[in-house]
């Protein structure tokens, strides 16, 4: 609705010559009539010919041209799962050099579970355990996955869940899943705090517990020297990696580890941007080895990779590469893409459900309703085409006027015939928008 009721900027420059055009043309018909008179045509003759160049020169083919293909535009667009919010939108994407993805939820499924979570050597129990809750599928079948959570392993679960009970982070939901799936129940956190990026703090049952990333819990004054290897070894599988530990503490209480699969189809979606000529790039704020495993699936070179970036850095990312003269596209989907969907040229928020985020639909100029990346690709060709439809249009009913006028004026149309022709401009520029209907995606 507001794409439909705002007017385009190419429509601004129409109004701008129809306010020079209405006048000329006034001005033209009475010094047809006047002519027609001074050269001895009767009165009524003279007025036939100013009447037929008012008639044929009635500028309704130039109004309709471009609400008409932005009606039509949005609509097909509509119909394909991709919501326009602007006419800005529609030229602005014609002119996209760069696409920027997020990484979780955009080019993942944005559904991490919880493979593997290992508790501190330090606590009762005699060495490191791990359990891999989401890379074995046998418990969500009803068999024995072969190991029976030790009480610090449950212990340290439980207070994630707390933790994380009110959070619509992907990870947070993984925690929550994790403990359903051991019907495990636990208390009600207090005071939480979240930090941009970083991760979350609260306090369950009197005592203060922080969870989030390796990098948070280094700042913190934690170490995290002992748990490297784990880390690294995980982050090399693509997984993301979060840490627990009582606020204060020097050492973590557990490790929990995220895997999140790669969208089905998003190399080849990714590809055929690429054979667009579109340059791409990938955002995250997951680990530089993380992100890194990530990309090389999706192929994504080391160098059009950023990772470990905070909400402000993505943004501050689009902006460098707008100030190096790319026109660029942000996509994401999730609050901590907001920054960067506004400093983008485009900003395209995936509205999929249980990830997308209405802050991030509220931030974009357009949105994809469903998460598959080939709707970037056809977003893109909607505004072209789109944009197309609007300059032919406004080119037929230009020069239909300028072919028009002359013949009213030298009398060899009459208003009658003025009237039809003028009629069949207007038809023509709507069957013209229409046609964008028949465009067919690519499959």
């Amino acid at each position: 609705e507001e794409a439909q009721a705002h007017k385009a900027p190419i429509q601004r420059l129409v109004d701008q010559v129809a306010a020079v055009f209405v006048p000329t043309v006034l001005a033209v018909a009475v010094v047809t009539g006047l002519a027609w008179w001074w050269w001895g045509a009767a009165a009524d003759v003279a007025l036939i010919h100013a009447v037929a160049v008012l008639v044929i020169a009635c500028p309704c083919a130039l109004g309709l041209a471009t609400p008409m293909a932005i009606v039509a535009g949005t609509g097909m667009a509509a119909q394909r799962g991709i919501l326009i919010r602007d006419p800005q939108t529609l030229e602005t994407a014609q002119h996209i050099d760069m696409v920027v993805f997020d990484k979780t939820g955009t080019l993942t499924q944005g559904k991490p579970t919880l493979q593997a979570l290992t508790v501190s050597p330090m606590g009762a129990d005699s060495g490191a355990v791990a359990e891999r809750l989401g890379k074995s599928q046998s418990q969500r079948h009803g068999q024995p996955s072969g190991h029976t959570p030790s009480e610090n392993e449950t212990q340290a679960l439980s207070i994630a869940a707390s933790l994380q009970a009110a959070s619509e982070h992907p990870l947070a939901r993984a925690v929550l899943q994790a403990a359903a799936a051991q019907t495990l129940a636990f208390a009600q956190a207090t005071q939480v705090a979240a930090v941009p990026g970083m991760g979350l703090a609260g306090e369950v049952n009197g005592q203060r517990w922080c969870l989030g990333s390796v990098r948070w819990a280094a700042s913190q004054g934690v170490d995290v020297t002992p748990w490297q290897p784990q880390v690294a070894a995980h982050q090399q599988q693509g997984h993301s990696v979060s840490l627990l530990w009582p606020e204060g503490a020097a050492a973590p209480l557990a490790l929990m580890a995220f895997g999140d699969a790669i969208k089905v189809g998003a190399r080849a979606d990714l590809d055929a941007l690429r054979a667009r000529g579109l340059q791409l790039r990938m955002l995250s704020g997951d680990s530089p080895v993380t992100a890194q495993a990530v990309a090389a699936q999706l192929g994504f070179a080391p160098q059009e990779v950023q990772a470990g970036m905070l909400p402000g850095d993505k943004a501050q990312a689009v902006r460098d590469w707008h100030a190096q003269g790319h026109v660029v596209a942000f996509v994401g989907d999730g609050i901590n893409d907001a920054p960067a969907l506004v400093a983008a040229d485009l900003g395209m928020a995936m509205a999929q459900a249980d990830t997308g985020t209405d802050v991030a639909m509220h931030a974009a100029g357009l949105t994809l309703m469903r998460g598959e990346l080939r709707l970037v690709g056809q977003a893109l060709d909607v505004c072209r085409l789109t944009v197309q439809k609007i300059r032919q249009n406004l080119f037929w009913a230009f020069v239909f006027n300028a072919a028009g006028i002359p013949l009213a004026a030298s009398g060899w149309l009459t208003p009658v015939f003025a009237g039809m022709a003028m009629s069949m401009s207007s038809l023509s520029v709507m069957l013209n928008a229409l046609l964008l209907r028949r465009h067919r995606a690519p499959h």
